[in-house]
């Protein structure tokens, strides 16, 4: 066991146990656990997040099975279902994320059951598209549920962020690659989203337009209503790890009200919940973080399982006081262990901390000096978090195990021990191991899981089944707001119409992020920084016709500013023949894009890039457009035995010429190719072609076109090539798309629509 010498400062935890690990607690411990009996429902009984009503891992639930068996025993029902993530539980129905289909049908899913019978109340398929990560990987982030509203909230794997109703009605979405840039690659990992107040917020590692540009993790926070972006933040340093889940916790620290996740560059970062405004840091590794912390009185538990700062040993469990500012990495540490928690999260419960290991090693830690009070082996691979609900421990393991524990802790001179009430094992057809990667949810006196194999509901068949709803999630007390000290631009990031009238509003905020009232913030100045356009009042008019826009609309009150971010297009037809000096200020992923001079012409270049992957897309148009005809001129290269493939991108789908391959192809989602077409076509380096991608779309398939042919020879009366889709995309934005060991270049772009 290592453990690092203590910092000095006193832990404050609620502790419900006197004389558990030591002394009784101090006044301030009782008043800490108060305050937390104030900040979540006492009775919570619903599951609305993928840590539970706390955000520690614990359910109030009582009267639990302690055994169940795959052939019946105590299940209250079971549906055929593919999932990863953890379900939640709220207005009596479960929602679960996950994948469903074959072939051409293969997609993600948003699922809600009857929580009491397993009746499937509705499904929404997900636009999957535009993505390299995996079908085996779809469903990888968790959903979020408002209590208040009844929403619900799911980030797909390739971006698609979407709002839906409890009846299946998607209520507002916005396209987090198309719209903000935000990567995927091909490891899946996707952040959950958290509702808070009137928010609901999400992280990314993006690269989008104008200052937004530069590669970081950024936070966004959306009004949960009506997908207005309330905020956007961006602590951190350059990303060392595209490929992360870090997920954020809310919790009033020093009456502050923050919000605190992991980092894509190693810190741990806490922000103001209303403003993302920066409040401290901690470095907790070299590379990005996965695990969710959990937050109890002032002291933060958090881990990882990648290369630590200070020595050569990988992962780490730490508790950090979460007081003060600035960077607290060298003075806020309270303790550390090397248990390398990298997937798994922290759970919380009546002066114990649990911590599973990535090797699914179960640990209960004094959680005032990290020492190791009990451990048990639940498998080999540790994904999921433990729960804690009457008495038990619920954990999952991703070798089909699923455990029901005991703890004892230490008493009478006894170690303390986990005891095994039952642990049972999930095949898939009876052969192999079904995959559990989900923490279980609690609630209504059940406990609800999915897997590989299916989703379960465990209960007590004789117990009487009620739903009891749980009211939103209240914080500690924060004390009246002071004076303005922060100001934000609503909407602060949107892609509209020329010709659009825009709503603006501003929020403000004293110097600890509390509300301040709208009568309060005084007279507002609003300006523009790069956008043709007039204000009349807060209301901004764009003119009906011209070419695209981005810029910034800026508020100013006093000595306050802010400024929210704007593009605008109009309707199609629309060109470009790129004889400008630099990108587009409107395009997305112009980062990885160049204006070169080719033969005396201006033209788009997709340079070998100097670090990362080499293919990538450049987006010239908004999301929300379709069934529209895009045609571009373009010219690969080659470099030694390396050849460029390039193409374009129109509602969703890829026309693409494959150098080394001489071949062309269509298709929607890259890592699956579930409705790919794909043919010989010879292709010559260093040669410029035409190429012409049209895609028409119905409620009941998309019908796919596309030709080439060498500039200044005559359009081919035939298509090329043609793909239809049964699952159709409905809309998407235009883009240039090349893969780039050597240079790639387009020119004379044309988008019309259909006919």
């Amino acid at each position: 066991m290592t453990l690092s010498p203590h910092s000095g400062r006193p832990i404050d935890l609620p502790n419900s146990t006197p004389g558990q690990h030591g002394a009784a607690p101090t006044g301030l411990a009782l008043a800490l656990a108060l305050t937390l009996a104030v900040a979540t429902a006492a009775s919570a009984s619903e599951w609305a997040e993928w840590r539970g009503p706390k955000q520690t891992g614990v359910s109030a639930e009582t009267g639990l099975i302690d055994s169940w068996s795959k052939d019946g025993e105590n299940v209250a029902w079971r549906a055929d279902f593919i999932g990863r993530s953890t379900p939640i539980v709220m207005r009596g129905k479960v929602f679960v994320s996950g994948r469903a289909g074959e072939g051409a049908m293969r997609r993600e899913i948003v699922v809600a059951f009857d929580a009491e019978d397993g009746e499937k109340l509705w499904e929404v398929n997900v636009p999957t598209h535009l993505t390299t990560v995996p079908y085996n990987r779809a469903g990888w982030a968790a959903l979020a549920g408002d209590l208040e509203t009844g929403y619900v909230y799911y980030q797909g794997i390739g971006g698609p962020f979407l709002c839906i109703d409890e009846n299946g009605e998607i209520v507002w979405e916005r396209s987090l690659y198309e719209e903000l840039g935000r990567f995927s690659g091909y490891g899946g990992r996707t952040h959950t989203p958290l509702v808070d107040e009137d928010q609901v917020i999400v992280d990314v590692v993006n690269s989008s337009w104008g200052p937004m540009g530069r590669p970081l993790h950024r936070y966004f926070s959306f009004d949960k209503r009506t997908g207005d972006v309330l905020w956007i933040s961006a602590p951190g340093e350059s990303p060392e790890d595209l490929n992360t889940q870090s997920n954020g916790v809310v919790a009033v620290i020093d009456g502050q009200r923050l919000y605190i996740s992991g980092n894509a560059d190693g810190n741990v970062y806490a922000l103001q919940a209303r403003t993302g405004e920066l409040v401290w840091k901690f470095q907790l590794s070299k590379r990005g973080a996965n695990s969710t912390p959990v937050v109890v009185g002032n002291t933060i538990f958090y881990g990882h399982s990648e290369e630590n700062i200070d020595e050569a040993v990988l992962g780490r469990t730490v508790a950090i006081d979460a007081r003060g500012s600035g960077d607290i990495t060298k003075t806020n540490e309270l303790w550390r262990r090397n248990i390398s928690m990298g997937f798994p999260s922290p759970m919380y419960h009546d002066g114990t901390l649990f911590v599973m290991d990535n090797s699914a090693n179960l640990f209960a830690l004094d959680p005032e000096t990290g020492e190791t009070l009990a451990e048990h082996s639940t498998g080999t691979v540790g994904k999921s978090a433990p729960v804690w609900a009457d008495g038990k421990i619920y954990v999952t393991e991703v070798n089909g195990n699923f455990h029901i524990l005991r703890y004892h802790p230490p008493e009478d001179g006894e170690e303390g021990r986990f005891e095994v009430l039952d642990s049972e094992f999930i095949t898939v057809d009876g052969e192999r191991y079904a995959e559990i990667y989900a923490s279980p949810a609690i609630a209504y006196g059940r406990v609800y899981f999915t897997t590989e194999e299916g989703v379960y509901a465990l209960g007590d068949p004789a117990r009487p089944f009620r739903v009891a709803a749980d009211p939103p999630r209240q914080a500690a007390a924060e004390g009246a707001a002071g004076e303005l000290a922060t100001i934000r631009v609503v909407p602060g990031d949107s892609t509209v119409d020329l010709g659009d009238t825009i709503e603006y509003r501003l929020r403000g905020f004293d110097r600890l992020g509390r509300r301040v009232p709208d009568a309060s913030i005084g007279e507002v100045a609003w300006s523009l920084e790069g956008l043709e356009a007039t204000f009349e009042g807060n209301r901004l008019k764009l003119p009906s016709g011209g070419s695209p826009q981005a810029g910034m609309v800026v508020a100013t009150v006093g000595d306050l500013s802010h400024k929210g971010r704007l593009r605008a297009f109009g309707s199609l037809p629309f060109s470009d023949d790129f004889e400008v000096e630099r990108p587009r200020p409107y395009w997305i992923g112009a980062g990885r894009y160049a204006i070169a001079e080719v033969d005396g012409q201006k033209v788009v270049e997709k340079p070998v890039a100097a670090t990362g992957l080499l293919r990538s897309m450049l987006f010239v148009g908004p999301p929300d457009w379709s069934d529209y005809t895009v045609t571009v001129d373009l010219m690969g290269n080659q470099q030694g035995r390396r050849r460029t493939d390039g193409g374009v991108v129109a509602g969703g789908y890829i026309l693409d010429l494959l150098g080394v391959k001489q071949e062309i192809q269509i298709r929607s989602w890259q890592a699956v190719l579930r409705m790919a077409v794909t043919q010989p076509f010879e292709w010559e380096m260093g040669v410029w072609y035409t190429m012409k991608l049209r895609v028409e779309t119905s409620p009941e398939e998309a019908r796919i076109f596309g030709k080439v042919w060498k500039r200044g020879e005559a359009e081919p009366a035939e298509w090329t090539i043609t793909a239809v889709d049964p699952l159709p995309i409905s809309k998407g934005a235009p883009a240039l798309q090349a893969y780039s060991p050597a240079s790639m270049y387009f020119d004379n772009l044309r988008i019309t629509a259909n006919d």
